[in-house]
């Protein structure tokens, strides 16, 4: 696509992804910064009068984001709009990657009446998750969808599916669920090249030398995952919570960084 004009509002919406979990702000456990931040950082660096937004809540499914958070960034009228949602649809059982599909070409109709350019995201290859291969095929389905959602809208694509540098362990928190700081950093840098703006650091960069954790090690790891992390997700599906209950918007109002 063109290169990307002069940006005066950017509007971030979608779920923990997007809000930033886990990369807090130095000496802050809960205020994340997260891609979308960065990617605000690097948009302001070429546009000092930048308004940012981030509407996006943790644990959200796609239809709550359609429902709360589209409205609310259409009626700011933005320049330019990230939009990811469905990953958390994806990993729970019954998902209809088609229906979703429906909903999301929908929001992004809206978004881009508005005159918005529009960055939507394809979902990671979960081949290298565990359990992964359960939900790879329709995340498959989900992806072709989505690519033909952006062809017929115009809207950029960032291909996280064949972005292989993410598939180190180093790019994600120990949750194995959400990106690490590194990854985060990494990620607003490719978003940065999707759109053509300047940024500095390539976010494709060799991982440094590491060690392979012994089996040992990594069985300790696996309890410790179980125990602190899977356990406490599953009790929240099973009795309809979830990590977003109560919370807002981390940035709601378009404002300078």
């Amino acid at each position: 696509m063109d290169a990307l004009e002069q940006v005066g509002t950017y509007v971030a919406i979608g779920d923990s992804f997007t809000e930033g979990l886990n990369d807090p702000y130095p000496g802050e456990r809960d205020r994340f910064r997260g891609w979308a931040d960065r990617l605000a950082e690097h948009l302001a660096e070429r546009d000092p009068g930048l308004r940012y937004a981030n509407l996006a809540v943790r644990g959200k499914l796609l239809r709550q984001i359609v429902a709360d958070q589209v409205p609310c960034a259409v009626e700011l009228e933005p320049d330019l709009v990230t939009f990811c949602a469905g990953g958390n649809d994806m990993i729970r059982p019954g998902a209809d990657p088609d229906a979703l599909a429906v909903l999301f070409d929908d929001a992004v109709k809206r978004l881009r009446a508005t005159g918005a350019r529009v960055v939507i995201f394809t979902g990671f290859d979960t081949r290298g998750l565990r359990a992964g291969h359960r939900i790879r095929g329709r995340a498959a389905t989900y992806n072709m969808h989505l690519r033909a959602i952006a062809d017929r809208r115009g809207c950029d694509v960032v291909d996280l599916w064949s972005s292989r540098v993410f598939n180190d362990a180093r790019a994600w928190y120990e949750d194995r669920l959400h990106l690490s700081p590194e990854g985060h950093r990494r990620m607003a840098l490719l978003v940065a090249q999707v759109l053509g703006v300047p940024a500095a650091g390539d976010w494709r960069e060799p991982w440094p030398p590491g060690e392979a954790a012994g089996w040992l090690v990594s069985r300790r790891e696996d309890v410790h995952w179980a125990r602190t992390y899977l356990l406490p997700w599953i009790g929240r599906r099973a009795t309809g919570r979830s990590s977003g209950d109560g919370r807002g918007p981390k940035r709601p109002t378009p404002s300078p960084l």
